[in-house]
């Protein structure tokens, strides 16, 4: 094994016994861990965060199959190496079996025109295409490929299988078993507590751990829980704010603010900060999320969001943080109603689906001098001329009378 290669690459597993997580698909009475040890795979998008082992389960593969493998790069491949590809798989001296198994990684970097050359190839079976993405695969690639691959959803690694990957990796002759290390049960933890879930960053930061640590007299590498938050620099993100995960966490922000609770709120405001978010995206979020499920309840919702956006244009971060925070726990900690909501949803149905008449002619605006003669505002009733400023009159066309739209709840006062 080349030491110069990274460790998280030196210690990949070559077997599917080596394979360590996501039980849910590759444990022994799964589906594909009976696909791969058959040598029975059918085209596959792998589809996960980083670091959860999308690219091993392909070596793993590459390993067990007897079908030619062949891996590219969707960042620096193109529709030429995808013909190179399929011109070797079809020349009967180079792959007698006349397929391959095709690795695309980042197959959401391929383009509309790149994916649609693999197509014909899948289709007939010369290729049995594995892609690994970390994007949303029914947004990123082609619909044509999804519905001729199984689409496999592989979760963040848990705290115990990167514990037990970065032990392996510490004694692993092709790791760091040629070191002297002494790291304690709690450190390893703690390394695989700050890389959440993705095991590359934890093997990185243990391999910067024990290159950058010297020996001390008695010839050990001590790597300490200071040693080893510092390799790893700082805790990382659990997405990227342009990936699919930015989609999961602005949802699930918006639903603690409608679930009324400020700690799941403040909780992913926090998370979506830390990824970089706009401040203002995230101010937006709230205004809506103040018309839509606060509405009648409090209409100050709503002033309070709109100037939070406002605050949050003028100030920028990191003080925006304070003032994001202010407007989404008010929302979070306000009645809500959405009967406004529901109402213009029922009212532009209508609009856009049945005769609904037309405008009763006393409310019709009389513009011009002469236009009373047709009937245009006649009979009209000022509401400010009678007691309490109402008068009983009808507004709705004669075909939409008696349809109620604003249906009050109990939470509006």
């Amino acid at each position: 094994m080349d030491a110069s290669k990274p460790l998280a690459y030196r210690v990949r597993p070559k077997t599917l016994e080596d394979f360590v997580g996501q039980e849910h698909i590759v444990g022994k009475d799964k589906l594909l861990y009976r696909t791969i040890k058959a040598d029975r795979l059918s085209s596959i998008i792998l589809w996960g965060p980083p670091g959860c082992g999308k690219t091993s389960l392909a070596k793993v593969i590459s390993e067990t199959t007897k079908y030619k493998f062949t891996k590219i790069n969707a960042v620096t491949s193109g529709v030429g190496d995808i013909k190179k590809a399929i011109e070797e798989a079809d020349n009967p001296l180079l792959n007698p079996s006349g397929k391959c198994i095709l690795f695309i990684d980042e197959i959401h970097r391929f383009n509309k025109l790149q994916q649609d050359a693999l197509l014909p190839f899948v289709e007939d079976g010369t290729v049995i295409l594995i892609g690994a993405t970390t994007e949303n695969p029914y947004f990123e690639v082609n619909k044509a490929l999804i519905s001729r691959s199984m689409v496999i959803k592989l979760e963040p690694l848990q705290k115990k299988d990167i514990v037990k990957i970065v032990k392996n990796a510490i004694t692993n002759k092709d790791g760091l078993g040629d070191y002297n290390i002494k790291i304690s049960d709690e450190t390893i933890e703690t390394i695989a507590d700050i890389s959440n879930g993705d095991v590359r960053t934890a093997l990185n930061g243990i391999e910067v751990a024990v290159l950058t640590t010297k020996m001390n007299s008695e010839g050990v590498i001590e790597i300490t829980n200071e040693i080893a938050a510092e390799s790893l620099n700082k805790r990382k993100t659990m997405f990227d704010k342009s990936g699919d995960s930015h989609y999961d966490n602005i949802s699930a922000f918006i639903k603690s603010m409608r679930g009324s609770d400020p700690d799941a709120t403040l909780f992913y405001l926090a998370r979506a900060i830390n990824a970089g978010e706009d401040p203002v995206f995230l101010a937006r979020r709230i205004v809506i999320s103040a018309a839509e499920d606060v509405g009648m309840a409090n209409p100050n919702a709503l002033v309070v969001a709109t100037s939070a956006m406002q605050a949050v244009t003028m100030v920028g971060m990191p003080e925006a943080r304070i003032i994001l925070a202010e407007a989404a726990v008010y929302n979070a900690t306000s009645k809500k109603s959405n009967a406004s909501y529901l109402g213009i949803n029922r009212a532009l149905d209508d609009v856009a689906n049945k005769n609904t008449g037309t405008i009763p002619m006393h409310i019709r605006n009389a513009a011009m001098e002469g236009m009373e003669q047709f009937g245009y505002g006649e009979g009209y009733k000022y509401p400010h001329d009678y007691p309490g400023h109402y008068v009983e009159q009808q507004y709705l066309p004669d075909e939409m009378l008696g349809t109620k739209y604003y249906i009050k709840d109990d939470t509006v006062d």
